[in-house]
């Protein structure tokens, strides 16, 4: 088989995040409702306000672990400024706190992470971790998933995943794109920009995902474009495809 290079998205790929978000967004709906409950502002207003501002920081400004707790309070503050109910300091900095709490989750890998990785270094393949995010919060799901022994210092984290910066490591690390493969959840910053740039694509639907993610894709493959439902499928497909390709030439 020759050798491919495979570079994995991290989180809601390799180990679970969306569904943290979720829980602590639960949580801010419950006090905001305590909150606002003579208001009687509907708790699906709240989360759909909380998520317009979480989402317009993000296509502004990229990831910032700030961005997530001030989403609670610029949704606070809306309700306070729409409803005429004072607003307090101490209410505010309990709901800077809790979305905070989402950063310091333990970390829990996808079945079959470790056993997929190893398979996929033990069929000789070139591995590389591709995430996006704050650098110290991610290296330490990094750490925490025993992720470095597969990896080793083909770690690759920027605080945006865009088509520019896919390039820019593509050429900097000399990827063949016909043997290089990118896999992940997000149409947005996994799917797109890897079909963009020519490569093998493999896209792993999350369990919940996040609206960011939700993208159109107007892009031909030029390789392989597979979707699948688990990480232990992952290295019979890339075989398969090659072996599909190999008897074509």
């Amino acid at each position: 088989m020759i050798k491919q290079t495979i570079l994995f998205d991290l989180d809601d790929t390799l180990i679970h995040c969306n569904k943290y978000f979720d829980l602590v967004i639960e949580q801010f709906a419950d006090l905001m409702e305590m909150y606002f409950h003579t208001y009687h502002v509907p708790t699906e207003e709240i989360k759909k306000k909380q998520a317009e501002a979480d989402l317009d920081r993000v296509m502004r400004l990229g990831f910032d672990p700030n961005h997530f707790p001030e989403s609670f309070v610029e949704t606070y503050d809306y309700f306070s400024d729409l409803t005429g109910r004072p607003k307090n300091s101490d209410e505010i900095a309990r709901l800077t706190e809790i979305g905070k709490t989402v950063y310091g989750h333990s970390i829990e890998p996808y079945p079959g992470m470790k056993e997929t990785l190893t398979q996929l270094e033990t069929e000789g393949h070139e591995l590389h971790l591709y995430t996006g995010g704050d650098r110290m919060i991610q290296m330490r799901k990094v750490t925490e998933a025993d992720l470095e022994r597969f990896f080793g210092s083909n770690i690759h984290v920027t605080r945006h995943k865009t088509d520019e910066y896919l390039e820019q490591l593509i050429t900097e690390q000399q990827f063949d794109r016909k043997s290089t493969w990118m896999i992940g959840n997000s149409l947005r910053t996994d799917v797109t920009p890897a079909l963009k740039a020519g490569l093998n694509t493999i896209f792993m639907p999350a369990l919940q995902e996040w609206i960011y993610n939700h993208v159109d894709i107007d892009t031909e493959p030029q390789g392989a474009f597979l979707t699948l439902a688990s990480l232990y499928e992952i290295p019979e497909a890339i075989r398969s495809y090659l072996s599909s390709t190999s008897s074509d030439m």
